[in-house]
Formats: structure tokens, sequence, C-alpha cells
């Protein structure tokens, strides 16, 4: 047999396996391994939390006194759908200004079954300047621009319709010769329900009681009333001598909205044996508890957004109401909404509706400077920061809001409301609260969170409607 070579190897192959050190995997066994506590992904920024100065409420409600207001009539109809046929609620009817405090609901059935549904494309007149009006117009879905004559003849766009929306609702007598003063136009495709005003005609002697409610609201003169709707103060200037001065008073309302405090809740359990030998290097409890108030603040956070009852897409006063003229945001419809308050402190929009405004302002050449919020450099616009709130729901058709807030109360502006030094306080209006250990030896502790928030006037708060976010430029 050939000899084998010197640095050649006899090893066998398990041999070759053999290791001259200790494995990491063994070593592991014997060291102490650094951890991170719990991360949780669904913290956000929650920058409505920071912004809003929090008012604290000591009897568990705020009560909002205002200046009395006069009902205008001026807000907006609902609809329901079945298939591709809609029709209108028909209490909602009662918005249309000429129905204003109408309450017979089977009158208002039979008026709601009258209306006829139309369609029209993009760029289809719904009425026309000049001509007779025969019908009053409820907006379903869709968008419509109201054109307007300027003052040297040049068309001038005066408003933006969208769902909701009415026209002709002024012009509710049938035969009075009465034409439009505008133009209306379809932006988009529209679906709108009409009213023949012959209808009224069709009913007989059951229109009656309507048209007698009609004619008092139009020949009774409307109550002394500011533009804003709030009952006159009589003063008088720019006079000379010894006149007589007027008298007067400021009139309040009768009933005002109360706020109370809203309540988010848990239980949270801890088995005591995790408690007592699993709490090093960390408090286990403290982490569990951590990682609760971290979500009961989230919840916190959405609630003011979207609450049904006090959040702040659903206390918007409809004549602060702006919606985008093109579909994405731009820098226009953003000067729109700003124009309708004073001293707007800042903007809150979903990141998705940033990024929108973002492509409009590139598209434009435009740059908006940042501005420094709490240490963090933020978008702005007109010097207004523009504050991401993931919580502002986005629709399956890519729609959006963006709400434009003033704060506290020195500036009739939007509050938070909370109450603290409330027992076993771990952080402002918060509390732990130890609920004793059962049979099973679970520790259970209640974690509760108390707020609201509370809109001072109508124009501390406006929102940019139909905000579309799937436009793209190549």
């Amino acid at each position: 047999m050939p000899e084998t070579a010197p640095n050649q190897s006899t090893e066998n192959p398990s041999d070759q396996d053999r290791r001259l050190s200790l494995s990491t995997d063994a070593a592991r066994n014997l060291a102490t391994t650094t951890k991170s506590v719990p991360q949780m992904q669904g913290i956000t920024s929650r920058w409505l939390l920071r912004m809003l100065p929090w008012v604290q409420v000591s009897g568990g409600t705020y009560r909002v006194n205002r200046r009395l207001a006069y009902q205008v009539g001026d807000g907006r109809v609902a609809f329901d759908k079945t298939g591709d046929q809609i029709r209108v609620v028909p209490e909602t009817l009662a918005e249309l200004p000429l129905l204003r405090g109408f309450d017979d609901a089977e009158m208002l059935r039979t008026l709601a079954a009258s209306f006829v549904q139309r369609e029209y494309s993009a760029g289809d007149t719904v009425v026309a300047k000049d001509a007779p009006v025969e019908e009053i117009y409820l907006i379903a879905h869709g968008k419509a621009t109201v054109i307007g004559e300027g003052k040297y003849g040049h068309s001038s766009h005066l408003d933006i319709l969208t769902d909701g929306d009415q026209f002709g609702g002024r012009h509710a007598v049938p035969g009075d010769g009465r034409t439009w003063e505008h133009t209306v136009t379809a932006n988009t495709g529209l679906t709108a329900l009409a009213l023949p005003l012959t209808a009224l005609d069709n009913l007989g002697d059951r229109a009656q009681p309507l048209l007698d409610h009609i004619q008092r609201r139009l020949t009774e003169p409307p109550p002394a009333q500011n533009k804003h709707g709030e009952a006159e103060i009589d003063l008088a200037s720019g006079h000379e001598g010894e006149m007589p001065l007027p008298g007067t008073y400021v009139d309040y309302e009768l009933a005002p909205r109360e706020y109370d405090l809203s309540v988010a809740q848990t239980v949270l359990r801890v088995h005591s044996r995790v408690a007592d030998l699993y709490s090093e290097p960390m408090d286990q409890t403290q982490q569990q508890l951590r990682l609760t108030i971290e979500a009961l603040r989230e919840r916190q956070d959405s609630e003011l957004v979207n609450n049904r009852e006090f959040g702040l897409l659903h206390n918007v006063d409809l004549r602060q109401c702006v919606s985008t003229r093109s579909g994405p945001p731009t820098p226009d419809d953003f000067d729109e909404l700003l124009s309708r308050r004073r001293k707007t402190h800042f903007l809150l929009a979903h990141p998705r509706a940033i990024a929108a405004f973002g492509r409009e302002c590139t598209k434009r050449g435009l740059y908006p400077h940042a501005t420094d919020v709490d240490g963090h450099s933020i978008p702005s616009w007109r010097g207004v920061p523009i504050l991401p709130c993931s919580k502002i729901p986005v629709t399956p058709g890519k729609t959006t809001s963006i709400l434009a807030v003033r704060t506290g109360e020195a500036d009739q502006g939007v509050i938070g409301l909370h109450q603290t030094g409330i027992p076993d306080e771990v952080e402002p209006s918060l509390s732990v609260r130890f609920m004793g250990i059962s049979e099973q030896a679970i520790i259970s502790y209640l974690v509760s969170a108390y707020y609201s928030v509370a809109v001072l006037v109508p124009d501390a708060l406006g929102m940019l409607e139909n905000v579309e976010l799937g436009h793209y430029y190549d």
C-alpha cells in the first residue's frame, strides 16, 4: 500500500467535527441575557392628546354656556339606500329652511315619497341661471359646483355641494315666478333627488298645514341676529349730541350643552406566582400596567376623534365644513379651510392625507415650510402645523377628512376635559385600583381613564371633507 503523505489528514469525518473550544450555544447557559422592555407596535404619536389644553372638571360634567343662537335650517338631509335606489329620510326634511320646525311625521313621509331620483354625469348642468325654479334638489351622492357671475361678467365658483346638501329649499311655493340665481353643474357623477313644487298641489287639502307653515316662515320677520345666528345686541355708534341710546341685554341659551366625562376601562389580571417569582430584572406587574395604560391612551385618542357623541369628527358645525374642489387636498382647499376661523392652532390629518397634500404642493412647485412643535419638525401651511393622526378614518373609497382646530378657553376653542386627583391616580385622570386576589391566586387591577372634549364655539373646529388620497402624478 502507498504511504500516506505527512500533510494528508487521516482523521475520520467524525474527528473533523471535534471542536477545539466551548461552543456559543453551551456558553449561553452561563451568560446573562440583556433584555428589552416589552415593545408595542400600536403606540402612535397621539398629537391630539398633547396639543389639547386640559381643563379640570371637578364635578364630572362640563357645561358650555353660549349666547342664544337661532336655528336657521341650513342643515343636511340624510338618505337610505336599497340597491341603486336612494330615498330621503323623511324626518331630516325639516332641515330645509322653509320646513324648519314642521313636525307632522305623516306629511313628511308623504313629501319624501314625492322625490324623484335623477342621475347626472360630470359636466352636466343641473340647473341654469335665470331658469324658473320648478324643483327642490337634494344631493344624495357626488359633488356639484355653484357658479355665479362676477362683478365684471366673468364666471365665479361660489360653493361646492356634496352629499346631504340641498339647493332650492328656500323656494317651496309653486308658481311664485322665481328663477335660479346661479348655475349648478356636476363635478362628478351625481345622484340627486328632486321634489317638483307641483307635488304640493297634488296633495290637495292634506297639504294645507304644510302650506300654512311655509307661509309663516315666509312672512314672519326673523329675530334680530348677527351673521353667526346669535341674538343681536343693540348698540349705537357714530352719533353726536345727546341722542337716546338703545337699551339691550345679552340672551343666553336656555338649555346649554353639557359634556359628561367618558371612561375607558379594563381589568388587568396578573397571577401571583408571576408577580412573585418572575419580576427580576423587570417588574412584571409594572410592565403589564405600562402596556395597558398605553392601550388606554390609544383608545382615548381614538374616542376624542371618532366618538359619535363628543368626538371631533361628529361635532363640526355644518357651516364650518368645506369640501375639496377637485378631490385631493390642495393649497387652495387649505386656504379655504383656514379662512373659516381666526387663529387656527393646528391641522389634524391622516398621514396619507399629509402625503397627498405634499404631492399637490410638489405638482405646483411649492415646498411648505416646517415648523417646530415640541422639538419635532412638522410640515405646515401658512405657519399652521399639520399634525398626523392615524385615528382619522379612511373610507374604502380612499377618502378621508382633515380637521382645523383652535384650542383653549381664552380663545373660545376646543378643550380637553378630565379630572385629576381621583383615587389611586397614576397619571392625570387615570387610576389603577387594586381589586383583590381571587381563589385562583390571580391579582386584579381596575385601570380607568376619564376624558372628554368640548367645542366652545362652532368656528373653533372646521373640517375639509371628501379628501381623496389616490391621486398620483408621473
